[in-house]
């Protein structure tokens, strides 16, 4: 553990100026910009079938999302919505097509960290690529849906056995550890999927857990930042909040790649000691 340890932070420097981590960040930034407003719209469009509001959905969003940027989202969705509520097949279309996009420049990123090249069809390709984005949004919806049903069962524990107020706020701050692990499950399963290797889904574990916790950190520190220091609205102007949403898609796309260096680096290690 030690000598893995202290072989990773070296590699992952030069790994990282070798594979252009935060060029093809910039590029996944891009891609996250075009996924953001389809997925959305999407999501929004099946909140008459969930029993959930699109202010659930935006909640989620404002969690870890800037804030100068949740203003920009809001009245960019509202705006939409209201000008055509036919939205769930451009929906379905223009997020697939985006975010399969995204998707494959996570695939090229994850395939130069393992020194592979891309030898799929591109029809299987594009179908992966769209098929993990179907999964991610059902664990997105999934997530939506975990703290709605986790309050009325924690209330039905509450009055069925005559639990205490100190269990019901338990209760409540056990559900809301369920985000962080969604987004370990999804970390997990793009890393084990997309690159062009076979992996055991164990191998992959590390990666995902620095992406779940840097992705968790980074993006409170940086809204806690904008929010309290940064004022990019009085460098930009009107576009302050794209700028804001820029960086932080940038930052994660970091982030998201680093922690896919971080397991070809510990595969590598681990295939020179067997």
């Amino acid at each position: 553990m030690g000598r893995t340890f202290s072989a990773l932070i070296p590699n992952l420097w030069r790994r990282s100026e070798e594979d252009d981590v935060f060029g093809l960040a910039a590029q996944l930034a891009y891609f996250f910009l075009l996924s953001l407003f389809p997925l959305l719209i999407f999501l929004v469009t099946l909140v008459p079938y969930l029993p959930i509001t699109q202010q659930d959905i935006l909640n989620v969003v404002r969690d870890f999302a800037p804030g100068e940027t949740m203003k920009l989202i809001e009245t960019n969705i509202y705006e939409i919505t209201q000008r055509n509520g036919k939205l769930l097949s451009f929906g379905i279309i223009a997020t697939l097509w985006s975010a399969s996009n995204g998707i494959n420049a996570v695939v090229k990123a994850f395939n130069k960290a393992y020194d592979v090249k891309e030898t799929r069809h591109f029809i299987i390709a594009r179908g992966m690529a769209i098929l993990l984005t179907f999964a991610m949004i059902f664990v997105f919806v999934l997530a939506l849906l975990l703290p709605v049903f986790g309050r009325q069962i924690g209330l039905f524990l509450s009055s069925e056995f005559g639990l205490s107020g100190q269990f019901l706020a338990i209760w409540n701050m056990i559900r809301w550890l369920v985000s962080p692990f969604i987004l370990f499950v999804v970390f997990t399963g793009l890393y084990w999927i997309a690159p062009n290797k076979k992996l055991k889904c164990i191998s992959v574990v590390p990666g995902a857990i620095f992406a779940t916790v840097g992705w968790v950190l980074s993006s409170l520190s940086f809204s806690y930042y904008v929010s309290s220091f940064g004022n990019f609205s009085a460098t930009y102007g009107s576009i302050g909040a794209i700028i804001v949403l820029m960086i932080w898609f940038y930052i994660s796309g970091i982030i998201i790649i680093i922690g896919g260096e971080i397991n070809a680096i510990n595969s590598r290690i681990n295939k020179e000691d067997c």
